[in-house]
C-alpha cells in the first residue's frame, strides 16, 4: 500500500521548503521591500513568475514562514511540556530547544523583527496567536518553579528571556561552525536559566 505521495508532490515540497529558505535568507539580508520575485525565483534556479506556482505572492511567503516559524514553536514547547520532569528539567528543556531554534533559524528572527508589520492582517493576527501560545507555555513551566510568584511578572521574565536568546543573529555574528555554535549554546543556555530563576 502506497502512501500516495508521488515523485511530483516531493519535488513540489522541496522546491516550496527551497523557496522558503531562500526568501528567509534574502529577507534577513536586504528587508522584505528589498527583494523582488525575480530575486527569489533566481535563488532557486527557476523563473520569477514560477514562484507564484507555489505562493500566491511575496506577501503569503513573508506569511508562511513567520507563521511556520511560530507554530514551529508552540509545538516544540507543547513537545516539551508534555515529556513532563520537575519544573527545573523542564526549564532546561525549553530553553534549549529555544536556543537550537535562535541558532538554526537566525534569518527567521531577523525578518520577523523587521518584517512582522508587512505581514497581511490575518497572518499577523495568526502569529501573534501562535507565539502568545508559546508564551503560555513557558509561563506554565515558570509558574511551577516560582509559584509565589505572579503570572506578569513571570511574563516579563519570559519576554526578557526570548530577548536575550533571540538576540543570538546579532550578538554571534562573528562566531560560526560547530565549536563556536557550542560556546554561544552554553552562554545562552546558562544566561537564560539564570535570569528566569534569580
Amino acid at each position: 500500500m502506497t502512501s500516495g505521495v508521488t515523485e511530483r508532490d516531493r519535488a513540489k515540497a522541496d522546491r516550496q521548503a527551497a523557496i522558503l529558505h531562500e526568501a528567509a535568507r534574502l529577507f534577513a539580508e536586504r528587508g522584505y521591500s528589498g527583494v523582488s520575485l525575480e530575486d527569489l525565483g533566481a535563488a532557486v534556479g527557476v523563473s520569477g513568475p514560477a514562484v507564484y506556482r507555489h505562493f500566491e505572492n511575496k506577501q503569503a511567503l513573508l506569511g508562511a514562514i513567520l507563521i511556520g516559524v511560530s507554530a514551529r514553536l508552540r509545538a516544540g514547547g507543547r513537545a516539551v511540556v508534555d515529556e513532563g520532569g520537575d519544573p527545573q528539567d523542564r526549564l532546561r528543556a525549553i530553553i534549549a530547544f529555544h536556543v537550537d531554534f535562535a541558532l538554526s533559524d537566525a534569518d527567521v528572527i531577523r525578518v520577523q523583527d523587521r518584517d512582522l508589520a508587512s505581514l497581511r492582517e490575518e497572518d499577523r493576527h495568526t502569529v501573534r496567536r501562535l507565539q502568545r501560545e508559546y508564551v503560555e507555555l513557558w509561563i506554565g513551566i515558570l509558574s511551577d518553579l516560582l509559584p509565589t510568584h505572579g503570572e506578569s511578572e513571570l511574563r516579563v521574565r519570559a519576554h526578557a528571556c526570548f530577548g536575550l536568546i533571540n538576540s543570538t543573529p546579532y550578538s554571534s555574528r562573528g562566531l560560526r561552525g560547530a565549536p563556536a555554535d557550542s560556546t554561544v549554546r552554553g552562554i545562552l543556555e546558562s544566561m537564560a536559566f539564570a535570569a528566569l530563576t534569580s
